[in-house]
Order: C-alpha cells, then structure tokens, then sequence
C-alpha cells in the first residue's frame, strides 16, 4: 500500500498506472474524458485513433506483441459502442485491455443525461472478462488496479471501467493500491502423469498447437517437446498466432475449420494433444466425419474451452507451464514422422496478379524476425502455401474473432509495441477499409510499417462461402474503385499502386525500405475460388 496524501483521484490513479506500467494510452477523447485528460504528463504517451474501433484494435496489436497489459481510453456510450467490434475481437484474442470510458457527471445521471451511459457496466458484455463502474469515486483507484488484475490473470482478456467526469477532481482518501500480474498455473501431477504415459505408450502422437503457445513466449520449449516426443505439430483452426516454425521437419501443416477435415487429418495418429487451443474452432459443416477422432487431452488455461471437450481428457494448465512439465515427464522417443509435403511451386507471373504469386513475393523479400499481421479472408490459402511464418516469437498475428478491421490499425499497435522488429500488414480490401483511419495514427507515430492491400474488388469470402452454401446472386459483395494509394498519402504515408506482376518486386522493396509507413496497393486477381 502507498501512502494517503492531499492528492484527487487523478493524481492516485496516475501513480497507479506509472506503477503497473500502463503509460502508454490508446484513445479518442471526449467532453466526459477532459479531466482524466488535463494536465497530462510528460512521461505519459497517449497515442490518438481518430476512430474508437481502430483505437482497440491498435491497442490489441500493441499488447499482443509486447505480451503486456494496455489502457485504451474511450468516450462514453457512443465511443464505446463504435469500439465493441475490435473489444469482441480482443476478447477472442484473449489481449489484456484495460478499457476505461467516461461517464457523466454522477448528478446528472438520474435525468439521463446527453452523453451519459444508461447501464454503462452492462454495455460491453459479455465480451469483457469484468466490468465496473464504481460506486464511490474515492474507489477509482481500486477498480483500476483490479481491472489490471483481472485482464492479466489467465486466459487473459479485456475489462471494463466507467468513471464519472467528477471522480477525477475529487480527493483520493484511500490508501493507493498495488498491483501485480498473477502468474501461469501448472497441470494437476496426477493428470499430468497420465498424459506422459499416454504418449510413451503412443505410435503415431500428435501435438496441436494454439495461439496461447506463442502468446506466453513458449514456441521454443514446445519445439523441445515436439523433437523429444518425435511428434508431428498441427496448427488448430484459425489460430490467430505461430505456435510452431513453419519450416520445421516437424511441421505437419493447418487444420480447417471443418468436422470432417479435421478427422481427416488426425487419422493417422493414435493420440492427440491440443495445446493452447479449443478443441476444436469451426467455421463451415459440411456434414459429420465418417471416422471418429483419436483419443486426445486438451490443455488450456479456460474452463470453457474444457468444458466443450466432448472426448478425450482435459487438463487445466498455462501452456508454457504445462508444456516444461511434460518435457520432464515424457521419454524421449524415436519416432519418425513422415515429411509433409512440399510447397507448392513458384507461382507464374500473370496478370491480373494472382494471390499466390504476390504472397511468395512477400516471402521472399520478408526481413529476418519480421512481424507479419494478416488480414485477407479470401486468401488464406494462399498465404498458409506461399508465406511460411518462421519467426518463436510473436511472428505472427491475425484476428481471431472473424470481426474485419483489425489487421490495418492491430500493425500499428504493433510496430509500436516492438519498434525492433519490422512489422507487414498484409490485408485485404474489404477488409482494410474498416479501419483506415489507423493509417493516419501511422504518420502521425511514425511507425515503419509496410502495408500490402490484395485488392479484388469484392468481399471474396462472402461470395465464396455463400456460393458453396447455395446462395445466388448475393448483393453486398462488390466493392472496386477504391485508390488505396491516394487515400494512404492523404493521410501522409507513402504508396503505390501495382497492376503488373514485374511491378510488385521493386515496389514492395521500397515500402520495405522506408523508414516510415509505406503502403502498397495490389491488384489482383478478382476471381479466387477456394478460402481454406
């Protein structure tokens, strides 16, 4: 505890985020965040979103790649509400947001007041882990500190605290709170025992590996486990983050979001075990699987998750905890796994530019360490063949909610958050103009990211998924005329647009040179045909 002095509840509650390391504030400001925001501090950064969506979404970007906590301030009913798309997404992303919004002057709520927030706390659920708005203002302080707690405490995710405009001048009486993050848990010894078992006794294990993996930094002790064991490594479906390099002998490839797909592919092995991942996360049905799933144990720090496990065992751990005790336990094995199979061939150079030929190009001219953030819907086969993610630490981000607008703005979060690391936004067109607005906050911050629009003029994934459903003649999914590269200087990055395929080597080298926000803006071709 800290000492009480003549200080308001501004003065306390920023000796509190000094404290728990929440000086770098994502926000669009309002009328009812003015005294929050007065006198802001030198040693403070508050990085400004001209939208409140792209505002969360930046902050996700940031707190995925530095795997810390973030304050993103927004501004009552109305800026909240913009905000709930990318706060579902943080919430599906299991990023640690620490969301505080403005409210009214507490005299005036009882008349509901212009500006005020009827039922504030319940506005955001049930996609923040906790939400509150105090019921005294001398406990702003407190709520904050308890929302940090609970959005670092795993499975991780966004909170939610509302303060009347009238808190921030009042006297702080209580002694200031600490602040702490909780640490990872590990597996029941027990179960733990019987997994390791199990795997010794295993011919053909599989390991398949979720975002949390790479989220707690724990990449190379799984690639340990993995080599141990003599296990082939499956991505689950749509994990939004590298778990394991792509590149690696080991490497067996992605799991679709399909019933039957995915019984497909674990045929083969005679034990299962999902790390950091549901078990497992669909997004098509194309009727049941004529084979039935393999025994399998589901690690996850989320009771949810283990209480869908319809077979096998579950076992409640953080991942790096869970997968160091189980490197302890298990046996090394001799196992053989049989090598996946080769990439797929160069693309041709045709125009119009293909979506396969544009991602190996991507590859090949990745620097080393790069942050990829990936948002094409309607190209994610493409990426999964011609983009290999090599990176064990954070190499990887996508939207893990399926809500468009994250990849653009969730770049520049990450650019921010690891200024050591180039960071490529690869996106689609529909996509990308959820949240333009982040491209203004990337000239403004400066930050080096490269952005690449694959620019089909359509919302492809919807036409695609609605035409294998049936569907016909769908309205709502032709887009086109969009000039990237104006809009993208309007807002002061630089840019180009590339129709040929000649054109894309040297235009992506110089995005990829600059020292600010480049981006670059492909045309390709507008008729893909398959997504996963």
């Amino acid at each position: 505890m800290g000492a009480m002095g003549n200080r308001t509840v501004r003065d306390a509650t920023r000796e509190l985020l000094r404290n728990l390391g929440l000086t770098t504030v994502f926000g669009n400001p309002g009328t009812t965040e003015v005294a929050f925001l007065t006198d802001w501090p030198d040693d403070f950064t508050y990085v400004l979103g001209l939208q409140e969506s792209a505002v969360v979404a930046m902050a996700d970007g940031y707190a995925q790649a530095t795997r810390k906590p973030v304050l993103v301030n927004l501004h009552s009913a109305g800026g909240v509400g913009h905000s709930l798309g990318h706060v579902f997404t943080a919430f599906r992303n299991r990023s640690p947001l620490i969301v505080l919004a403005g409210q009214q002057t507490r005299s005036l709520l009882p008349d509901e007041p212009f500006l005020g927030a009827v039922q504030a706390v319940d506005f955001p659920k049930p996609y923040v882990k906790w939400s509150i708005e105090p019921a005294r203002a001398e406990d702003v302080p407190a709520a904050i500190a308890r929302a940090h707690h609970v959005a670092t405490q795993a499975p991780q995710g966004p909170v939610f605290v509302s303060v009347p405009v009238d808190d921030w001048d009042r006297e702080a009486t209580m002694p200031l709170p600490s602040g702490h993050r909780v640490p990872g848990f590990a597996p029941d010894p027990d179960a733990l025992a019987e997994l390791a078992a199990a795997l010794d006794g295993a011919e053909r294990p599989a390991l398949v590996v979720g975002a949390s993996v790479d989220a707690e930094g724990a990449v190379p002790e799984l690639v340990a486990l993995a080599e141990k064991l003599g296990a082939g490594v499956w991505v689950a479906p749509m994990s939004s983050r590298c778990s394991f390099p792509e590149d690696h002998e080991l490497f067996l490839g992605f799991l679709r979001p399909e019933r039957r797909a995915v019984a497909d592919a674990l045929e083969a092995h005679d034990l299962v075990v999902v790390l950091g991942a549901p078990a497992f996360t669909y997004h098509i049905y194309r009727g049941e699987p004529e084979t039935a799933l393999p025994p399998m144990h589901v690690i996850s720090d989320d009771e949810q998750v283990l209480a869908r496990v319809a077979i096998g065992t579950g076992i409640r751990s953080t991942s790096k905890l869970a997968i160091r005790a189980l490197a302890e336990r298990v046996r090394p094995a001799g196992r053989t796994v049989a090598p996946r199979a080769p990439r797929r061939a160069k693309p041709a150079e045709v125009t119009p530019i293909s979506p396969d030929y544009a991602y190996s190009v991507v590859a090949d001219l990745l620097p080393d360490n790069t942050i990829v953030v990936e948002e094409t819907p309607s190209h994610r086969s493409s990426m999964h063949d011609h983009l290999p993610i090599t990176a064990t630490d954070t190499g990887f981000l996508t939207v893990a909610s399926g809500t468009l607008g994250y990849g653009l703005p969730a770049a520049v979060g990450a650019a921010m958050g690891r200024p050591d690391r180039k960071v490529v936004a690869v996106l689609g067109d529909g996509s990308s103009m959820y949240c333009v607005q982040a491209l203004w906050t990337a000239a403004r911050e400066h930050v080096p990211v490269t952005f690449v629009i694959l620019d089909n003029a359509q919302y492809a994934a919807v036409r695609i998924l609605g035409e294998n459903a049936g569907g016909r003649k769908m309205p709502g999914t032709e887009l086109g005329g969009i000039d990237f590269a104006q809009l993208a200087r309007s807002m002061g990055c630089t840019a180009s647009t590339v129709e040929q395929p000649g054109e894309l080597r040297p235009a992506l080298a110089a995005a990829l040179a600059s020292a600010g926000p480049s981006l670059v803006h492909v045309k390709v071709d507008p008729n893909p045909q398959t997504i996963y």
